[in-house]
Parts: C-alpha cells; sequence; structure tokens
C-alpha cells in the first residue's frame, strides 16, 4: 500500500534535501547576504498524500506548475485538513485569462513568474478586487529569460529594472520580493558557474543600485532537481525541487494533469527527468564555483 511503500521514502527524501541545503549555505561566500535559503517541493502530478506526507514531516513551500492542477489540490479536503500552513508556490507560465482561477487559491504564498509589466497590472487589480482592502499583499518575483531561449517564458534581462519599478511604484497590492529564472536545462557544471546564474546575480545588483534596495530585500529563486547546491552557493534563496523528494513525475492522460495550452517546454524534457544528477564528485568541487555580485 501507498502508505508503507511511499511515506517512509518521501521523509528520508525530504531530511536529506534540507542536508544539502544547509551543507551548500554553508559554502557560500560571506559576501553573499546571509538568507537562509527556502526548499519549495514541487509536486506535480503528485496525489495529495504525498504533499500531506511532505508536510508531516515538516515542510511547508509547495510548487505547482499549473493553475488547474494547483487549484484542485489547494481545495482539497484532505489537504486543507492536513495542512493548515501551507505554502503555495505558482512556478509555471500564467496566462493572463487564468490569474482570478489562480489568485482564488487559499494559501496562496508566492507567485513566481509575473512576465510583464501587464500582467503585474492585472494581478494587481484582481487581488485588489478578489480579496478587497485591507488584506496582505501578495508576493511575487519577476522572472527572467536568462538563457535567452525561444522556449522559456520570461523577461529580456534587459527589462528587469524597469518592470520591477513598475510594480513597486505601480501596483500597490502587491510586494515585490525578487527574481526568477529557469535558465538552460542540463548545464554542465564542469565548465564553470552557470551562466544563467550569474545573469539573475547581474540583474539584481541592478536593481539594487537602481532601486536603492538592500541585496538582502531581493531573492533569487534559482536552481531545481540537478542544480540546487551550485545554485544555493552562488546565491540562490528559493530553490525548487522535485523529482528527488517525489520520484519522477507521471503524466496520466487525465483532465486534471493536463496543462493550459502554452508553449512551455513538454514534460518529456523536465529537468528533473532529464539532467544528470550531481556526481558525489562534483559536489565536493562546488565549492570552487563562485560568483561575483558585480
Amino acid at each position: 500500500m501507498w502508505k508503507v511503500a511511499m511515506s517512509d521514502e518521501v521523509g528520508k527524501a525530504i531530511q536529506a534535501v534540507l542536508e544539502r541545503v544547509n551543507q551548500a549555505a554553508a559554502r557560500r561566500p560571506k559576501t553573499l547576504p546571509a538568507v537562509p535559503p527556502r526548499l519549495v517541493a514541487v509536486s506535480k502530478t503528485k496525489p495529495p498524500e504525498m504533499i500531506v506526507e511532505a508536510y508531516r514531516q515538516g515542510q511547508r513551500n509547495f510548487g505547482e506548475n499549473y493553475v488547474n492542477e494547483l487549484v484542485d489540490k489547494a481545495s482539497d479536503p484532505l489537504i486543507l485538513e492536513s495542512c493548515p500552513e501551507i505554502k503555495w508556490h505558482f512556478i509555471g507560465h500564467l496566462q493572463k485569462n487564468n490569474v482570478n482561477k489562480l489568485l482564488g487559491v487559499p494559501n496562496l504564498f508566492l507567485v513566481e513568474t509575473v512576465d510583464s509589466a501587464k500582467l503585474a497590472d492585472r494581478v494587481n487589480s484582481s487581488w485588489q478586487r478578489l480579496r478587497g482592502a485591507g488584506t496582505n499583499r501578495l508576493k511575487v518575483m519577476v522572472q527572467i529569460n536568462t538563457s535567452g531561449e525561444h522556449s522559456k517564458h520570461g523577461l529580456p534581462p534587459e527589462e528587469t529594472v524597469d518592470t520591477v519599478k513598475h510594480i513597486m511604484s505601480k501596483c500597490s497590492a502587491l510586494h515585490f520580493l525578487g527574481l526568477m529564472t529557469i535558465g538552460r536545462y542540463g548545464y554542465d557544471l564542469a565548465l564553470g558557474p552557470n551562466p544563467d546564474f550569474k545573469m539573475l546575480l547581474s540583474r539584481r545588483q541592478e536593481v539594487c543600485d537602481s532601486l536603492k534596495l538592500a541585496m538582502e530585500e531581493v531573492e533569487l529563486s534559482m536552481g531545481m532537481s540537478n542544480d540546487f547546491e551550485h545554485a544555493i552557493e552562488v546565491g540562490s534563496t528559493n530553490v525548487r525541487v522535485g523529482s528527488i523528494i517525489f520520484g519522477n513525475r507521471e503524466y496520466p492522460n487525465s483532465a486534471a494533469n493536463t496543462p493550459n495550452p502554452s508553449p512551455a517546454p513538454s514534460p518529456a524534457h523536465s529537468p528533473e527527468k532529464t539532467a544528470k544528477m550531481v556526481t558525489e564528485d562534483a559536489a565536493k568541487k562546488m565549492h570552487l564555483l563562485t560568483v561575483s555580485e558585480h
């Protein structure tokens, strides 16, 4: 049965990943902001029972890529009863016609994929209308297309500062939390620090310099199952880890798991499924892969 076969595995996986997160954070250069990394368990395609088990192990932040799947899980009676302090992160491409549906999700904590000023405006007005005056501002990140790939969503890097400025000055219902990137899949760390991560660090520096923000106030969401340790070492404060916690994803032909039509990468190219795991030897060398904020 699932309870016997899977619950112990999920618990052990969560603890193992958290240990690796903490070890990576300890290896960060002292010049980086001392912000404890947040582990987001990506539960895409996984059943509510696995989310509940991870929650029982102390995990609170969970990420979903598709609005319909997040709506279903967030309103699931088992999760509502068992996970009162769950924090949902939306980490997929957000279409404007799905904004209202997403913002109705109970315990929505952070939208990581705002990729235009127009989308920010839509999220801002919808949050004000749905939640009313006096409601806490919704945390958002601005997604940057650091790799320049047409298959990736996100702002062109050169539009970062203007978009962040727009959110901070024009979107009173939103709280700008930081920058996010997906980056190119399968980068070989033997070649040196990930250039997508270096790009995000550079854009954060520009944002902080232009808008007079402290580095600690601008988080970075970068790093997934195959490279989260390196991402933390070079400055990530938010890593999105799925398969090494919950196992490989399954994509049944059901409405609940069918993504909304969009040019997002197909499941076959999911980084957690296709990228090679960092070897133990590579992990030992990761402390050499540091980058500068400047």
